[in-house]
């Protein structure tokens, strides 16, 4: 079952990212933060979906969609062509990405728009949590980091929360953080494993290589989730 929605506003976040607000008449959407909603389109004919995870927070008539656009990727160019006023169809919103204990300390990994569910998921554990959260945030460069401004002030009202990002392509000489692969840096971010739970997002290989560092650190295959496909897609 799907839902009529009306897209109310476009904001370009990075070169390669535009930020969709679609409104829902006389209709509240509930979820829990990093769910995924899914985005119903026509390609050649064929009705297709891709799924989309809201990057506000639940209760609202609203959902807040970054997306990234992919010359190939039908579902992406689709959301890129919309306009304010147009209507598209979603469905609920639901998916594996929440945050499970809000008593236990979290680390939360990312790269690229895989920061989507993650950022809500910060925000709620920021204003819930008991613990002390870290964000590991991957990117190319300084220019593709977003939801930075938001991500910076939440880092300044909360004490148990620290941010880091990481940039794969670093040429600027004003940049002074940290460098290269953003799970190369989980051990100093994870320090002790236990009681820790860890949420991860982001292409399939980072995923799974992410998974990995994080077991060899010591941490229980259980306490670590992620949206639960990435295996199976790093194969293909």
């Amino acid at each position: 079952m799907t839902l009529s929605v009306t897209v109310a506003d476009v904001h370009r976040m990075t070169p390669d990212v535009k930020q969709f607000r679609l409104v829902a008449d006389d209709h509240t959407f509930e979820y829990e933060p990093g769910q995924h909603t899914m985005v119903h389109f026509e390609s050649d004919g064929e009705e297709e979906a891709r799924p989309y995870t809201a990057a506000n927070l639940p209760g609202t008539d609203q959902l807040v969609l970054a997306i990234k656009r992919y010359e190939d990727g039908n579902g992406s160019v689709f959301m890129h062509e919309r306009t304010p006023g147009d209507e598209i169809e979603v469905e609920e919103v639901d998916g594996n990405l929440r945050v499970r204990d809000f008593d236990r300390d979290a680390v939360f990994c990312a790269t690229g728009t895989g920061i989507t569910p993650l950022y809500p998921m910060v925000k709620q554990y920021a204003r819930e949590g008991s613990g002390d959260a870290h964000l590991l945030f991957g990117e190319r460069d300084q220019e593709h980091l977003i939801f930075r401004e938001s991500l910076d002030q939440l880092r300044a009202e909360n004490e148990n929360l620290s941010v880091d990002y990481v940039l794969s392509d670093a040429e600027d000489d004003a940049w002074n953080g940290r460098t290269g692969h953003v799970q190369d840096h989980l051990p100093d971010a994870v320090g002790d494993v236990e009681g820790t739970d860890c949420y991860v997002c982001g292409v399939p290989e980072m995923v799974v290589e992410t998974r990995d560092v994080l077991e060899s650190a010591g941490v229980d295959e259980s306490n670590v989730y992620t949206e639960g496909w990435e295996s199976d897609a790093a194969e293909e």
